[in-house]
């Protein structure tokens, strides 16, 4: 049986042919099609239609809504999101967490955005006794949080009037916004400002703030977000640590760049 690592049709080794489609993938940052990623490796065109369908069966890719493009599947995500949170890559990151979280006082977390939710990936508490108990793996919704409204405003444009023309925009508390048109605006002042806010729309008496952590490319990869109970602290004084917020993810922008 003949040796499959030394086919290297297309210049490419066999067994690096889908390491390097995932990556292409994984660099759009949107929903790419198999012909976009072939202009890039150069592989015979059979031959990339069917490592896309094998990793479509397998959960590593996904169809996209128009039926020809690809991004991320559930695996890939998992993947990522387990690289991400491996113990060398997170020791300095938490160290980086948790000097943000004693100067303000409250609880301070990363989340990466998945397909429909935004997903916990580290946290430091606040040392209060009285918290919100959200551990590492928790996911929460786009609409209705600082961090998932954060990453909506990075969406391009198209993409962001499809998820809210479709998305259910479910009302977790009073202050939720269910209407489109109000979301949009929302969004819109977020894009303008630079930063994100939850002004108790997750839950009752719960206020947050949220910037985005991008990579060297200037694409958002996570959020960095602090929030907390009303009781202690105001959404407007949440408001003022934005400055020493924003440093902390320029510093984790770093940290990211360097790995």
């Amino acid at each position: 049986m003949p040796d499959d690592t030394s086919d290297t049709t297309g210049n490419i080794p066999t067994n690096l042919r889908v390491l390097l489609l995932l990556e292409e993938v994984a660099k759009s940052g949107v929903p790419i099609t198999p012909t976009e990623v072939n202009t890039r490796i150069g592989l015979p065109k059979p031959t990339v239609h069917r490592l896309f369908a094998t990793m479509e069966r397998e959960g590593f890719l996904q169809r996209d809504i128009d039926g020809k493009s690809y991004s991320p599947g559930p695996r890939l995500r998992r993947f990522s999101i387990n690289v991400l949170s491996s113990l060398r890559i997170r020791t300095a990151r938490v160290a980086v967490l948790t000097a943000l979280a004693e100067e303000i006082g409250e609880t301070c977390n990363i989340t990466t955005p998945d397909r429909d939710c935004m997903i916990y990936l580290d946290r430091v508490e606040t040392k209060w006794p009285l918290r919100i108990q959200l551990p590492v793996g928790t996911t929460v919704p786009f609409h209705c949080t600082a961090s998932g409204k954060m990453y909506l405003s990075t969406l391009r444009p198209s993409h962001l009037r499809t998820y809210i023309r479709s998305a259910k925009l479910t009302a977790q508390t009073e202050k939720t916004l269910t209407d489109p048109d109000d979301l949009a605006a929302e969004i819109k002042r977020v894009q303008e400002r630079g930063y994100s806010t939850d002004n108790e729309e997750f839950m009752d008496a719960m206020v947050a703030i949220a910037v985005p952590i991008s990579d060297p490319s200037g694409r958002m990869l996570a959020t960095l977000a602090v929030h907390a109970p009303t009781h202690r602290i105001s959404l407007e004084g949440l408001q003022a640590h934005l400055p020493l917020i924003t440093k902390t993810a320029q510093t984790l922008m770093t940290l990211i760049a360097e790995e």
